[in-house]
């Protein structure tokens, strides 16, 4: 028996429009994952087909085994938060949180005890009278949560939840949010199209672009070997730069042969590819690069110090390359200084075209 959710080849369709196409993934019991890419990939349409708001064109929608294609909104037992939040704002607080439970008749003693609960949970203890337009942005994000988390749902959807927060408000909301889900171990869905949040709270990402499943993994595997050029430049920042393959460990950028050690088997001499490197693993020194292969010559064109590091722009052979740099270590460099460029066998990537 599969505990959790299954999604087999889905796809959804608007006439000839396909917004989600043959999508097949698992959600175990108990992980967070993350529904991540640019707007208009499809992320969104596949959680409403997840929750019951669209039914699928094709494919079906399996949760602990059951398959709940066809099964109303209002009996899924799942939880949704969207970016709207959609409190009641007629009702108090504790009143919010309860809405779910007086909808099963659930006893007033315990409706207290429940909210009362979750009012600990969510860290405000003592706002259960307030109205919510009393609340704070962040206060009103927890009390939706709150809310949902109510239902004793099986699934926990979340729609872009924390994008209308400011950027340290999200910051610290992202990190309560994970720990809350650690905490209850509730299976947990979450769409967005910020690749940082993705990266800090989810234990698995699903990265989308137009409709397609792109990728799927951890974070770290999905940042430290993209599965194509899209997924490499969506998550994160890294330089994508056109070379050809010369054999299975080399291949020539410009008049420089690279040795790489992340290369894919079935590439064949002469094809075009795309080398990924990360801007902290190029390794930038004022020294000539000797006889290192994976040094290139290099002039920097720019120079941005943004407090925990050095932002380098550098040029190599035509090619603008991004690096970064500890302050202390650059203190006497300035733009236009001519630089060494090392690019590490181990961290360069090579994806097909």
């Amino acid at each position: 028996m599969t505990l959790g959710l299954e999604i087999r080849d889905v796809t959804k369709a608007y006439g000839a429009n396909t917004v989600v196409r043959n999508v097949s993934l698992t959600v175990p019991r108990g992980q967070f994952v993350c529904f991540l890419g640019p707007s208009g990939c499809g992320k969104t349409t596949l959680m409403r087909m997840v929750a019951g708001l669209e039914t699928p064109t094709s494919g079906r929608i399996f949760m602990n085994d059951k398959d709940i294609t066809d099964t109303p909104v209002h009996r899924r037992n799942f939880a949704m938060v969207f970016q709207a939040l959609a409190l009641f704002p007629f009702l108090s607080v504790e009143d919010n949180i309860a809405y779910s439970m007086t909808l099963r008749n659930v006893s007033p003693a315990d409706r207290r005890a429940r909210v009362r609960e979750l009012l600990e949970l969510i860290k405000l203890p003592d706002i259960g009278r307030r109205s919510i337009d009393q609340l704070s942005g962040g206060q009103r994000q927890r009390v939706a949560i709150a809310r949902a988390l109510a239902q004793e749902p099986t699934l926990f959807l979340l729609d872009e939840p924390l994008s209308a927060l400011d950027a340290k408000l999200r910051d610290h909301m992202q990190v309560e949010l994970r720990q809350l889900q650690q905490k209850l171990r509730i299976t947990t869905i979450l769409v967005t199209h910020d690749q940082r949040e993705a990266m800090t709270i989810a234990d698995t990402i699903v990265v989308m672009a137009d409709g397609v499943v792109q990728q799927i993994g951890p974070p770290t595997e999905i940042y430290r070997n993209p599965a194509n050029r899209f997924v490499a430049g969506f998550i994160g920042q890294s330089n994508l730069l056109d070379a050809v393959v010369v054999d299975r460990r080399y291949v020539r950028l410009g008049g420089s042969l690279i040795a790489a050690e992340k290369m894919p088997s079935n590439l064949q001499e002469g094809q075009g590819v795309t080398l990924s490197i990360r801007p902290e693993s190029i390794r930038v020194t004022s020294e000539s690069g000797g006889n290192d292969p994976n040094a290139l010559a290099g002039r920097i064109t720019f120079m941005r110090d943004v407090g925990g590091h050095i932002e380098l722009r550098i040029d190599c052979e035509g090619r603008e390359l991004v690096g970064v740099a500890m302050p202390a270590e650059w203190a006497c460099i300035a733009a236009s200084e001519t630089v060494s460029v090392h690019l590490p066998a181990d961290a360069c990537t090579i994806l097909p075209r």
